[in-house]
């Protein structure tokens, strides 16, 4: 028997892929109940964040707005903090303070991921992110006010200190953050007629022996060639051993003076699948090849918090946590949602990785399309054109492709906003990765909802 038109679908996270899995649902469930829960009203496209914190594109251009992408789905602000997958319920952590609890026929968890965060003394205090919109708008203000107060400084201790920043992380969101922050800093510099070019300092350290490896050695060393020709010091082989709120001190044995050390070592899933009590790989959420979850064929799940088998590659290989294949798990996912409620066979999964991309900033990148290797403008064509066509709303391309042309015409005007003053900074702050609950606490807050309901 089918119950598509009365069923309750709800589907946790608001990024490209839960919103595209609701957008569809939308078209093929008629009648139902579809609720999306994300604690912000868009789609924010990450791989834009380091130009958003470069002041390269605005913030509006790196996001799609839920409200205008989803007509018939009721947008559910907060962050669900719990699931009790025995009850079928969600407990959400609304906007507003308070708690509520959802109960769902289906649900499809997309809350993505979170920066993945390791046992260095001082990272939690002083390390800076970038995979939210606040850390990027926070990183942008940061930054700007290290040189502002440097430049007022009469201490040369204090000078070289603020001018030095460090990029611990040498993958695609590290290398990306110090190349495009690197070029904003050298133009900005210009501002400022008490420091010169040469004070500014950039380092990238990285703890493997090159430079994004799934790119090849010869695009990494590309990459590697290009940063070391704007004056960035690039480390490898070399890890973060410790960080206070003046200094970086490395595995080789040096002490960098620096007030900025921005942590993009790496992601890891949302601390919601930790808390499900059911099955991971590596923190992600087991799955089957059609994205369900062993023993709750009611519950799927993709993008960064699940490991979806990549059967393209071989039956043992799950996808890595790229925007790419996130956003093609969606439609198979919402086929088998629709599928499940009507008592069909569900759709394996299979998507042949299209390669990666990278922007360097103005006219350089690095690219790996379809196995071909590129590098400088060609590249930079190749990217910029792929974060165009993956933005899939016309609104949003307009936007970025207006932004990229009025910067290269030398239309910058980033400014320290001001707005997030009276932030510490801190990872947990930006990514609540301290909000989640306990499988208990969940059931005690279901149970009591039930009783008073």
């Amino acid at each position: 028997m089918t119950m598509t038109s009365q069923a309750r679908v709800v589907v946790v996270g608001g990024g490209f892929a839960g919103a595209a899995v609701a957008r569809r649902l939308e078209r093929r469930l008629p009648g139902a109940d579809l609720r999306l829960v994300a604690p912000d009203d868009y789609s924010l496209y990450l791989p834009l964040l380091p130009q958003v914190a470069a002041g390269v594109v605005p913030p509006p251009a790196a996001v799609v707005s839920l409200t205008t992408r989803l007509r018939k789905t009721t947008l559910v602000p907060g962050r669900v903090v719990g699931v009790d997958l025995d009850a079928r319920r969600v407990v959400v952590a609304s906007i507003t303070g308070e708690q509520e609890v959802l109960g769902y026929d289906r649900l499809v968890l997309a809350p993505g991921s979170v920066t993945k965060v390791i046992d260095v003394p001082g990272l939690r205090e002083y390390g800076r992110g970038c995979k939210t919109l606040a850390e990027a708008e926070f990183l942008r203000d940061h930054v700007m006010a290290q040189l502002e107060v440097a430049n007022a400084s009469t201490d040369p201790a204090e000078r070289d200190r603020r001018c030095r920043f460090v990029v611990v992380g040498g993958g695609y969101t590290g290398v990306e953050t110090a190349a495009n922050l690197q070029l904003m800093t050298r133009a900005l510099v210009r501002r400022f007629r008490r420091l010169e070019p040469s004070l500014l300092r950039w380092h990238v350290v990285q703890h493997a022996s090159e430079l994004m490896p799934g790119l090849g050695t010869r695009l990494g060393e590309d990459t590697a060639a290009t940063l070391r020709s704007r004056g960035v010091e690039v480390d490898l082989g070399t890890s973060l051993v410790e960080i206070d709120d003046c200094s970086a001190r490395l595995s080789d044995g040096r002490t960098l003076a620096t007030s900025t050390v921005i942590w993009a070592a790496g992601v890891a899933p949302s601390p919601l699948v930790g808390r499900l009590g059911a099955p991971t790989d590596h923190g992600r959420l087991v799955v089957g090849a059609d994205m369900a979850v062993p023993g709750h064929p009611e519950v799927f799940a993709l993008g960064d918090a699940a490991a979806v088998p990549d059967l393209a590659v071989s039956p043992d290989a799950v996808c890595p946590p790229t925007a790419q294949h996130a956003t093609r798990q969606a439609p198979v996912a919402a086929a088998n949602v629709v599928a499940s409620l009507q008592g069909h066979p569900t759709t394996e999964y299979r998507h042949r990785d299209l390669g990666l991309v990278v922007d360097l900033g103005g006219t350089d990148a690095v690219a790996k399309p379809c196995g071909i290797r590129l590098a400088g403008l060609p590249a930079q064509v190749v990217t910029r054109g792929y974060h165009l066509w993956a933005l899939r709303a016309p609104g949003a391309v307009a936007r970025v492709a207006t932004n990229w042309a009025l910067h290269a015409a030398g239309s910058s005007n980033a400014v320290r906003l001001g707005f997030l003053g009276g932030s510490t900074g801190r990872l947990a702050e930006f990514e609540h990765t301290d909000d989640y609950l306990t499988p208990e606490q969940v059931r005690e807050v279901v149970a009591g909802r039930s009783a008073a309901g």
